[in-house]
């Protein structure tokens, strides 16, 4: 990195020794030509002259200059061009300090908000790259921040629309039941499971409500111990038994049953159980979906497999964005607000790992990667 940088900087550098020597240079010259012109062969006598119009007799004259000035040529005109130098030294530095005025230019041009390039001297072009990445990469975020933020409002807008249909039903329901207590058995039966259905339903909307809402409330930390790996696994595939019940889905672990590491077995839990609910959400009903788990003493790798669609690359590439969702319909009962993957990455990440999708001939996988220790 730092020969890097020294090459960036090198015609700078050599732009400021090339200046500062043709600045000595120049005092030099000067100092020289000043005295080829106006003392030489004729400095004496222009001092005897100063001093004889100031009352000085001559013979004192003679005595002073040839003890000040002649005896000290060399240290007067040393002073001379030390005096030239830092005249024009005022010079090079307004010119140098055209570099600074350059950069804070090219900071303010990083707020921006235009598609113009940040142009700085040719030899500054580290630094002009520099800037216009940063700048590149800051518009980059507010875009995805933006798009984010309106995936989030037309998400909260598909569930307040789909809100009210399952609580209409509700109150409908409900109130058939109350006008009508004479109601067959088996008819009013029907009506309840009805309204329990509606009612399950209009309690999923709810909590991706919450769910939205508690995303950007709260600050994920980890607490890291030794974990049972194999065993964290095999209780989340119980935990999902009715879940796959009702799907009509199955799990099959591979793993070693020694596999541990030294992570957050809580938010690592959490990561898999978003996995292989969104697993089970979009794979196909029958299917069985395979987690493969291995390790070392440095690496533990986890995959989730499940057979569903495949999923586009286009849409592959989102798939950890906050509020994407693969199913864009908004009636459907599959997904959520789109948040279990995007907080996966994010615990992924913060065990220094990371986390990446493939989806190939209608195989989707998962795949984890996290250091073991």
């Amino acid at each position: 990195m730092k020969n890097n940088d020294r090459s960036a900087y090198s015609n700078l550098k050599s732009k400021i020794y090339a200046r500062f020597f043709a600045l000595t240079a120049a005092a030099i010259a000067i100092v020289f030509v000043l005295y080829r012109l106006l003392w030489k062969n004729r400095g004496g006598d222009v001092m005897l002259d100063i001093f004889l119009k100031m009352g000085i007799s001559r013979e004192t004259a003679s005595r002073i200059y040839q003890l000040y000035f002649r005896n000290a040529t060399d240290i007067i005109w040393i002073a001379a061009v030390a005096i030239v130098f830092l005249i024009m030294l005022r010079f090079f530095l307004n010119w140098f300090t055209k570099y600074f005025v350059s950069i804070n230019k090219g900071i303010d041009a990083l707020l921006v908000e235009d598609d113009n390039k940040i142009l700085l001297p040719p030899e500054m072009s580290s630094t002009e790259e520099t800037l216009n990445t940063v700048k590149n990469t800051l518009r980059q975020r507010k875009r995805a921040a933006n798009e984010a933020e309106q995936r989030k409002n037309d998400l909260i807008t598909y569930l307040a629309h789909d809100i009210h249909t399952p609580l209409t039903s509700v109150i409908g329901y409900i109130s058939l039941l109350k006008e009508s207590p004479d109601m067959p058995k088996n008819e009013a039966a029907a009506y309840l499971d009805i309204t329990l259905d509606k009612s399950l339903r209009l309690e999923k909307l709810i909590n991706e409500f919450f769910e939205i809402t508690k995303y950007n409330l709260q600050e994920i930390s980890l607490n890291k111990r030794d974990t049972d790996i194999y065993y964290m696994l095999l209780q989340l595939t119980d935990e999902f038994y009715p879940i796959l019940k009702k799907h009509g889905n199955s799990i099959e672990l591979n793993a070693d049953e020694s596999l541990s590491g030294h992570v957050d077995a809580e938010k690592l839990a959490r990561v898999f159980g978003n996995i292989l609910r969104n697993a089970v959400s979009y794979s196909y009903p029958d299917t069985v979906i395979t987690i493969n788990a291995a390790g070392n003493d440095e690496n533990i790798v986890i995959s989730v497999s499940s057979t569903g669609k495949t999923i586009p690359k286009e849409k592959l590439k989102s798939v950890f964005e906050k509020f994407f969702r693969a199913d864009e319909s908004r009636t459907t009962d599959t997904g959520g607000a789109g948040l279990g993957l995007a907080i996966a990455k994010e615990i992924v990440t913060l065990h220094g790992g990371e986390i990446t999708a493939e989806s190939e001939n209608e195989i989707t996988t998962f795949t984890v990667r996290i250091p073991a220790l």
